[in-house]
């Protein structure tokens, strides 16, 4: 039986409301991860939060997460689109296709023709991550642009963003590796979340996290983190203290003296010489 869903129930915000959000995909030889925040931008007078989080499949056939950023009408009219094709049961849906590629051009396309029904002086720009797994086929992660074209995840990049994506690089940058265990990529994906709502305050809880087990092919487990998160605070408190502890073991810069003194040495033998 065919399954979709969204986590938290759609808001009605202006038009030209845009997302600013944090989402961000991992792919591992185990399988993969997915975690976005949920805070939206209509106006420095509202800010409401909004889940940014779909979910679709057929169990044990094939399973798919979206998550989006950017102009909220257009990704909640590419959302719904994708839904209606499948209640429909048209041909060409996200559950009829049997390629990761095919997903990501059907999304493109939706995307693309959503944004032209939109007057030119509205920025209606959204991007999307699309991963999952179709029977018979390795897992795999697009980034879908507004333009409709995409990219997906390889060996040596192993994670896909949208939104607010600088702050959270470090740590996935340091850690990730195609053979990292699904524990560890969930663990960086929140150190990471982590990192960007503490230097940006467009970006918020609730955090929603799914882990999908590469040829499960049902739907990944699903965590949700409110603001008031138990978890999210000790997360939050452990690593900013391990954080503490390993700039105090870092060398001081005075040992750095001497070598700077070998180093002029060494240039001014070279001049001399010359």
């Amino acid at each position: 039986m065919a399954t979709t869903h969204n986590i938290a129930p759609p808001l009605l915000l202006p038009p030209g409301a845009q997302k600013m959000t944090y989402c961000l995909a991992i792919a591992t030889d185990s399988g993969l991860v997915f975690v976005s925040d949920s805070r939206t931008n209509a106006g420095v007078d509202m800010v409401s939060t909004y889940s940014k989080m779909y979910g679709f499949g057929i169990p044990g056939q094939k399973q798919f997460t979206a998550l989006t950023s950017g102009n909220l009408a257009t990704s909640q009219s590419v959302i719904n689109h994708i839904k209606k094709d499948i209640k429909k049961s048209k041909n060409h849906n996200i559950l009829t296709m049997e390629h990761m590629t095919e997903v990501a051009e059907y999304l493109g396309e939706i995307s693309t023709a959503e944004q032209e029904k939109t007057d030119s002086s509205v920025n209606a720009q959204s991007y999307f991550l699309i991963g999952g797994q179709i029977l018979d086929h390795k897992p795999a992660v697009y980034m879908v642009y507004p333009q409709g074209n995409y990219i997906s995840t390889s060996p040596d990049t192993t994670y896909l963003q949208i939104g607010e994506s600088k702050y959270g690089k470090p740590i996935l940058d340091r850690i990730l590796t195609p053979d990292v265990s699904l524990e560890t990529a969930a663990m960086c994906a929140l150190v990471s979340m982590d990192s960007t709502i503490r230097s940006n305050l467009s970006v918020g809880p609730p955090i929603e996290l799914s882990i999908y087990p590469r040829d499960s092919l049902a739907p990944g487990k699903y965590y949700r983190f409110e603001e008031d998160s138990e978890y999210l605070r000790q997360l939050k408190k452990n690593w900013d203290q391990s954080l503490k502890d390993s700039f105090k073991k870092l060398p001081p810069v005075a040992w750095s003296a001497t070598w700077d003194k070998e180093t002029k040495v060494i240039e001014s033998s070279n001049e001399s010489s010359s």
